[in-house]
């Protein structure tokens, strides 16, 4: 399932996202499984495709590739499922980066957004270099982070609907319904 072509509120979940990353980083880039995968998004403007360094290794794997690709120390990363991101909250995300090698978002100790979070490219590289878990919890635990509670972005997104993670047209339906006051509207 190729969830960012999904289409919502009349765009794809891609250009959503690149649409809304553009006005806050310098540099977007996109990390597919393979070359094939990069030709699909040749018609987005201002990004960057690249395709999984070694496949199969789920997130570690899109981190490694895409590290290697960027340009600038501080990176945001996301999914491709996450269609609402939050222009403001990525924004405060990098305004507390400082000294740390990353900033998490966390709704609880066990719960946390590493697919929506700001790091210190530098650090990540390092890690990858010599890891020897494909997990990113693990990876985290070996990072200097700042873990930032959902709550406190409430001032900027008081519905927290930039963590709204899309799996299944369902929840997409769900999601449309919600913001559209519950009306049965058509993405």
């Amino acid at each position: 399932m190729e969830k960012y072509f999904f289409v919502f509120e009349g765009k794809t979940f891609i250009q959503r996202l690149t649409g809304t990353l553009l006005s806050v980083v310098d540099e977007i880039v996109l990390v597919a499984k393979n070359a094939e995968q990069c030709r699909r998004f040749r018609h987005l403007d201002n990004i960057t495709c690249v395709n999984d360094r070694v496949p199969g290794l789920g997130p570690i794997g899109g981190l490694q590739a895409g590290l290697h690709a960027v340009g600038g120390d501080e990176v945001f990363v996301c999914a491709c499922d996450m269609p609402c991101i939050s222009h403001e909250v990525v924004e405060y995300l990098f305004s507390v980066l400082d000294g740390y090698d990353a900033v998490i978002p966390s709704w609880d100790a066990r719960m946390l957004e590493p697919l929506h979070a700001v790091y210190r490219r530098t650090a990540l590289v390092a890690y990858l270099e010599n890891h020897d878990s494909f997990s990113l919890r693990q990876m985290l635990r070996n990072l200097n982070c700042l873990y930032v509670h959902v709550s406190t972005l409430r001032h900027i997104d008081p519905e927290l609907i930039t963590f709204t993670n899309i799996n299944k047209v369902e929840d997409l339906e769900k999601i449309g319904a919600e913001r559209s006051g519950g009306a049965d509207e058509r993405f």
